[in-house]
C-alpha cells in the first residue's frame, strides 16, 4: 500500500465517521475485562463480612484501580489512533487486533496480576502500547504524525520497562513501578508526549474525527453500563435467591442501571458529536472528555461492586468499604456527568453536585442501617436527578452544543 494513502486521516464527517465492526469487537473484550475487574475487588477491598478495614481496604482499591487505569489507557489510546487515522485501512486494523488480543490477555490475568500471572499482563500491557506507535511508524512513511509516534514509541518503551521489571518482584515494589510507568505515561501524553531533542507536540493541533471519538466514548459508556447489569445478573443468578431482600436488592440494581443511562443521555449524551464538531480545539475537547469519561467509568466499576454486594448481602450492616462502592460509585459518576456536560453546554445543572453532596452527607447515616437501604437511597437520589432533568427539559426547544473549548 502506498504510503500516503496508510497516512490519510480518517474523516471527520459522513458515513467513514462511524465506528467500524472490529472497533465494537474490540469493545466486546473490555465486558470481559471489567468483569475481572469486579471479581477482582472483592480480594483487593476484602469486602466480605469481617474482611480487611481501614488502610487495608484502601490499598487493595488503589491496586484495583491501577489495573482499571491500565486497561483505560489501552482503550483510549486505540480509540485516539482511529480516530486520526481511516480505520478501515489494513494497518490501522493491525493495530486495533492487537490491542484486542492484548486486552483479553490482560483480563485474563487480572485476578492474579500481583500474585503468579504479573508477567503475563505487564507483556500484554507493553505490547498493546509498544506495538501502535511501532506500526504507525511503519505505515505513516514522511506524515506529519510520525514524529509524534516516534516520541510515543520512545517514552512507552522506557515505561515499558517498568512494568517488564515490575512483574519479577514482590507485591508492594510491585505496584509502586508499575504506579510510576503508568503515572509517566498519563504525563507524557498530556504534556505532548516529550522527548529531549524531539520536542512535543501540542493536543489542539491534532486532527481528529470528532464524530468517530465522541461514538467510541459514547460505546466505551454503554460498555461499563452494561458490566454493572451483567454483574447484578450474575450475582442474583448464582447466589440465594430465593429470599425477597436479594430479589428487591436485584430490582433496585436493575432500576439504578437504568437511571443511570438516563442520565447520561439527557442531553449532553446525544450531542457529544456535536459538542466535538463545534469546538474551536476538537482535540481538546476529545481529551477532556477522555477524563471525563474515564471518571464516570470508575464510578460504574464501583457502582456495579456495590450491586453485587447489596444482592449477596442485603440485611447485613455495610462496611465503609461498601458504602465507598454503593454510594460512592453514583458520587463518582455525578460527578464525571457534571464535567460532562460543562464540556458540551458551559454549564452545570445544580442537580448534579446536589445530589453528589446528598450522597455523601448520607455515608455516615446509613452506616447503622442495612445495605439494602444504602441501595435505595442510593437508586432515588439518582432517579431525583432524572426526574430534574426531564422536567428541564419539558417544553423546551432542544438544548444546542455549546462547548467552551
Amino acid at each position: 500500500m502506498a504510503t500516503h494513502e496508510a497516512g490519510r486521516r480518517l474523516p471527520s464527517a459522513g458515513g467513514t465517521g462511524r465506528a467500524t465492526f472490529l472497533e465494537l469487537f474490540f469493545d466486546l473484550v473490555y465486558v470481559f475485562a471489567l468483569t475481572r475487574i469486579s471479581v477482582r475487588s472483592f480480594e483487593d477491598l476484602a469486602l466480605e463480612p469481617g474482611g480487611a478495614r481501614g488502610w487495608g481496604a484502601v490499598t487493595g482499591g488503589a491496586k484495583t484501580l491501577l489495573l482499571l487505569l491500565a486497561l483505560w489507557a489501552v482503550w483510549q489510546g486505540t480509540s485516539w489512533t482511529t480516530s486520526r487515522y481511516d480505520p478501515h485501512h489494513a494497518w490501522l486494523q493491525a493495530v486495533v487486533i492487537t490491542a484486542l488480543v492484548a486486552s483479553m490477555v490482560m483480563g485474563v490475568a487480572i485476578t492474579r496480576a500481583f500474585r503468579e500471572t504479573g508477567l503475563m499482563f505487564a507483556v500484554a500491557y507493553v505490547v498493546a502500547q509498544v506495538s501502535r506507535p511501532l506500526i504507525l511508524l511503519l505505515a505513516l512513511g514522511s506524515h506529519p504524525y510520525r514524529r509524534l509516534n516516534l516520541r510515543m514509541l520512545l517514552a512507552f518503551s522506557a515505561t515499558g520497562a517498568l512494568w517488564i521489571i515490575g512483574a519479577f518482584v514482590p507485591t508492594n515494589p510491585r505496584v509502586l513501578l508499575w504506579t510510576t510507568a503508568l503515572a509517566a505515561e498519563y504525563l507524557a501524553a498530556r504534556f505532548g508526549w516529550p522527548v529531549p531533542g524531539l520536542g512535543r507536540s501540542t493536543v489542539s493541533r491534532w486532527d481528529i474525527a470528532g464524530e468517530h471519538l465522541a461514538e467510541r466514548y459514547q460505546q466505551f459508556f454503554l460498555v461499563a453500563l452494561g458490566e454493572t447489569i451483567l454483574v447484578a445478573g450474575l450475582a442474583y443468578s448464582e447466589g440465594p435467591n430465593g429470599g425477597g431482600g436479594h430479589t428487591l436488592a436485584f430490582a433496585l440494581a436493575l432500576a439504578t442501571s437504568i437511571v443511570l443511562w438516563r442520565i447520561y443521555v439527557q442531553r449532553a449524551g446525544q450531542i457529544l458529536a456535536e459538542a466535538v464538531v463545534r469546538a474551536r480545539h476538537p482535540a481538546s475537547i476529545g481529551r477532556s472528555a477522555a477524563d471525563t469519561h474515564l471518571v464516570m467509568v470508575v464510578g460504574l466499576t464501583a457502582t456495579a461492586i456495590g450491586y453485587k454486594l447489596v444482592i449477596e448481602h442485603p440485611l447485613d450492616r455495610p462496611e465503609v468499604a461498601w458504602l465507598a462502592m454503593v454510594l460512592g460509585g453514583p458520587v463518582l459518576f455525578l460527578v464525571g456527568r457534571a464535567r460532562f456536560e460543562y464540556e458540551v453546554f458551559s454549564r452545570v445543572s445544580p442537580s448534579r453536585w446536589i445530589a453528589a453532596l446528598v450522597l455523601l452527607v448520607l455515608m455516615p447515616v446509613l452506616l447503622r442501617a442495612v445495605s439494602l437501604v444504602a441501595a435505595a437511597v442510593a437508586a432515588a437520589v439518582l432517579i431525583a436527578v432524572a426526574v430534574a432533568d426531564a422536567l428541564r427539559a419539558r417544553g423546551a426547544p432542544p438544548e444546542a452544543a455549546a462547548p467552551p473549548f
